[in-house]
């Protein structure tokens, strides 16, 4: 039972992004967890392992995007969430019990689906499995959570002087392989004087600046969502003479 309890466990915390990485995949899911075997049980198992099911307010998001998105063609994302968030707060609570019911709904069935799912495996199965899922566990949750922050607006993080002078002749260069391309590059950033230099440096504080005006922006919309959870505890300003090493 407490093998079964540990499984469970596991597996409930993966829920929908468990099935995502692995439906289908087979023993492709070496890659990129290549430091691990993986049966060829294991994925067939839990190709049709059932998504979690969305959130009330999730459900009504997605619902809701298209339409923004459609009316507003050239606002980004994180603007549209904010007037999704609004609109959901204003929602009537019997327009809200239909998105609530629907969410308890599905959870009656994730929860029976998963239990099929364990009465199917054998006990050197649930072991292997547990083994697996605790391997791949926290490589899994932040891969999920990258992708949670990029679907939800999350502002890019600033590049380096060095990034942005790469991203700017990496485009121009034409001829052999990106690998000889980098090194021909990296030739030609030793090679800039510092007044050369100087102007990507400039980009690059540019480029500080716009990310944490975004973030600060980003972050009030998530307070208003009720995500504090991705709040940063602690927030750095740069300075305005902040020079940049290399």
């Amino acid at each position: 039972m407490a093998l079964l309890r540990g499984v469970w466990g596991v597996l409930n915390a993966l829920g929908k992004s468990g099935a995502d990485l692995c439906a289908g995949c087979g023993s492709r899911l070496r890659y990129p967890f290549s430091f691990a075997y993986v049966p060829k049980w294991f994925s067939s198992s839990l190709s049709g392992y059932p998504k979690k099911p969305m959130t009330s307010y999730v459900r009504f998001s997605k619902e809701q995007l298209p339409i923004f998105k459609a009316q507003n063609p050239d606002a980004k994302n994180s603007e549209l969430i904010k007037k999704i968030a609004k609109l959901w707060r204003e929602l009537p609570d019997s327009e809200k019990k239909i998105y609530e019911d629907a969410y308890r709904a599905d959870w009656q069935v994730y929860k029976e689906e998963i239990n099929r799912i364990q009465e199917q495996l054998t006990p050197s199965q649930m072991v292997s499995l547990e083994k697996e899922i605790m391997q791949k566990r926290l490589k899994k949750k932040a891969l999920i959570k990258k992708r949670e922050l990029t679907m939800l607006g999350k502002p890019k993080r600033p590049r380096s002087a060095y990034n942005i002078f790469i991203a700017e002749r990496f485009q121009e260069a034409r001829d052999g392989t990106s690998q000889v391309k980098l090194k021909a590059i990296n030739e030609n950033w030793k090679n800039l004087s510092n007044s050369q230099k100087q102007v990507y440096i400039q980009l690059a504080k540019d480029d500080k600046i716009r990310y944490y005006n975004e973030m600060k922006s980003w972050e009030e919309q998530m307070m208003e969502v009720g995500r504090e959870d991705l709040i940063r505890r602690s927030i750095k300003y740069p300075a305005k003479n902040d020079p940049e090493k290399f």
